[in-house]
């Protein structure tokens, strides 16, 4: 066996509905798409189907620049099927990955219990950055429980953004 076989990681799993967000004719093209990509056909994307594939098209990628396309996929060194489907999804629909949204809450989280302080949330959406109005942050934190010290859990805030749950 190739030492490459050997080292090959299987990429992380994701439970998804991402198949619900395409009808039958995208995802067979998206299916066809992984299959280019995927030169090896084993059923995962990994550095060297990328470099295999950037090569076929011409480019002379860096080392650097491939570790930041797999580095895209969350929590894995190879893509499968699955992954792929979710990040173009993602994509697609103009909102960002669910790790992402997390990170940006984290930054508000200094004690890192999974929870948000509402109205520190609040003052800092109306006053910093792209601001928020007061109405749209209200529209925001609908439907948010909030505990006896007006914190919220943003973990389940976003699981509900991305998965409707």
């Amino acid at each position: 066996m190739s030492a490459r076989k050997q080292k090959k990681k299987r990429a992380v799993r994701q439970n998804s509905n991402v198949f619900a967000m395409f009808d039958q004719r995208q995802i067979a093209e998206f299916k066809e798409a992984f299959s280019v990509i995927d030169h090896d056909q084993d059923g995962f994307i990994d550095r060297e189907d990328l470099k295999d594939m950037l090569a076929s098209l011409g480019q002379t990628p860096s080392d650097k620049y491939i570790d930041d396309m797999i580095a895209c996929a969350p929590g894995s060194s190879s893509i499968n099927f699955t992954i792929f489907l979710t990040m173009f999804g993602e994509r697609m629909n103009g909102t960002d990955p669910e790790h992402e949204i997390l990170r940006a809450f984290e930054c508000f989280d200094d004690e890192g219990k999974g929870v948000v302080n509402a109205e520190d949330l609040r003052d800092v959406m109306t006053s910093m950055g792209d601001r928020f109005t007061d109405e749209e942050v209200d529209i925001m934190l609908k439907g948010c429980q909030l505990d006896e010290n007006s914190n919220f859990s943003y973990r389940d805030f976003v699981r509900a953004l991305k998965h409707g749950e």
